[in-house]
């Protein structure tokens, strides 16, 4: 999907060296389309690195995407200089006129703190509550999912007994939703996360399906019925070595973390990375885009309507 990304932002030629096809703004502006206006909530604390990811996940079809970022005004990044996030971020209060076909809220790594001692959980609440009227689809990612959850529907997160970190096998419970269209009946996926959430509070809202689990991880991929909202407890965005990235630097900080399992040949961390989640992360996101933004978004987003909630 042909992306069209501020020329300036540092994904432009990471993806350019790995032959994406990024769009220029002024190609985009003379082409007769409307892009998929997508917005990016990156609560993560390396932004340069996670945008990057998802922008890799939305690129690679004739379709037009438009991504615009978005940080929180309640919060100060640490792990980003004030000149990325001043040049191409937005907050909150500058698109609240606009509407998007689609949303996705990444996660953070502050599971053990209570929601409401985040310090920008109104805002983010509030972001939520626009997005039921102005975001016709969105996807939140790891501890944006288990918040998710939780303000919609009050589901409390349940914290693990250790991190939670490793490669897993999954298997699809619904086969015929097409976000998993395509995909085997087991796949892989990663995850890095201190909570989850139990299946029987998920159980307890009809509006919810469960569409993909793990025996070892849990529940990881959920959604309402239209697809209006989309859950993964997992990290399929993640590239090769970021699981590698996250132990070691762990190891850095004297955490004396777990091997991620079922990453490295034989869990061991000198070996090689099994690297076995690819395709099937690409296939996650083009159904996204295909089957719940492109195919079901109004053109004219006026015209925009809030899911009604399943009882």
């Amino acid at each position: 999907m042909p992306l069209i990304l501020p020329p300036a932002l540092p994904a432009v030629q990471i993806l350019q060296d790995e032959n994406i096809f990024i769009m220029p703004q002024s190609r985009a502006a003379s082409q007769d389309i409307r892009p998929l206006e997508i917005l990016v909530v990156n609560l993560m604390p390396d932004k340069i690195e996670t945008e990057t990811q998802l922008a890799r996940m939305l690129a690679n079809s004739p379709l037009q995407v438009k991504l615009t970022l978005l940080r929180t005004g309640t919060h100060t990044a640490t792990h980003t200089s004030t000149a990325h996030m001043a040049a191409f971020y937005k907050t909150l209060d500058e698109v609240q006129r606009s509407r998007f076909d689609g949303m996705i809220v990444t996660g953070a790594p502050i599971e053990h703190l209570p929601y409401e001692e985040v310090d920008y959980w109104e805002e983010l609440k509030s972001l939520f509550a626009f997005s039921r009227q102005n975001v016709y689809s969105t996807i939140y990612l790891c501890w944006g999912a288990l918040a998710g959850l939780y303000y919609h529907y009050g589901i409390p997160k349940t914290m693990l007994p250790q991190k939670l970190s490793g490669v897993f096998s999954h298997r699809v419970t619904r086969p015929d939703n097409p976000l998993v269209r395509g995909f085997d009946e087991h796949f892989y996926a990663p995850h890095s996360r201190n909570a989850g959430v139990l299946k029987q509070e998920v159980e307890k809202h009809p509006g919810l399906r469960i569409l993909a689990e793990s025996e070892e991880a849990g529940l990881h991929m959920l959604s309402t019925k239209a697809g209006r909202e989309i859950y993964i407890l997992g990290h399929m965005e993640y590239d090769k070595e970021t699981l590698k990235n996250e132990y070691n630097r762990d190891l850095a900080r004297g955490l004396a973390p777990s091997v991620p399992k079922n990453y490295f040949e034989n869990d061991d961390p000198n070996a090689p990375i099994l690297y076995r989640w690819r395709s099937h992360a690409h296939l996650l996101f083009s159904n996204w885009l295909n089957y719940y933004v492109y195919q079901s978004t109004p053109f004219d987003l006026n015209t925009l309507a809030p899911e009604t909630p399943e009882k």
